[in-house]
């Protein structure tokens, strides 16, 4: 058996990038594969969550979900979640909560502290592009996750 030692930090995003503001979290996930995150960052992303995925979960530290928002919080909201079963446990898609109930079912034990991004979409119908205020939404979504991903160094404690 070969074991592997997977980087810290999972940023799991989803969406459709054929809908319109759909698109955001990929799109980020793109944006972030440019960007100098490090080697403890892994990116991952799909058209919805599946249970299949409670396998990339395990052997992180953290875990960042990211998905476009029809309402809510602009320009995105970023909120810690837990284990939360519900009745997407019976469907083809789950969400977040419902994935980290799989994890603690099949694992025994709780996921490494989760998060949301909600990045707050507003055009959702096949075949639309992004639109402006997903563009500015996902410009300040990109620069806060940036934030959060870059380790603490003692310099930058020394300067707060």
């Amino acid at each position: 058996m070969r074991c592997t030692v997977k980087p810290a930090t999972l940023v799991l995003a989803y969406g459709n990038p054929s809908r319109g503001d759909d698109a955001l979290a990929p799109l980020l996930l793109e944006a972030l594969a440019r960007a100098p995150i490090g080697d403890e960052v892994e990116l991952l992303t799909d058209f919805q969550l599946q249970i299949e995925h409670v396998l990339d979960l395990e052997g992180r530290q953290r875990i960042v979900f990211v998905d476009a928002a029809l309402r809510g919080a602009e320009p995105f909201c970023f909120t810690q979640i837990t284990a939360e079963p519900d009745a997407t446990l019976s469907t083809h898609a789950l969400s977040p909560g419902a994935l980290l109930a799989v994890f603690r079912t099949h694992f025994g034990f709780t996921a490494p502290p989760c998060h949301l991004l909600a990045i707050r979409g507003y055009a959702f119908e096949l075949g639309d592009g992004l639109s402006a205020g997903a563009q500015r939404n996902l410009d300040a979504a990109r620069t806060a996750l940036l934030h959060w991903l870059t380790p603490v160094t003692n310099t930058q404690v020394a300067r707060a």
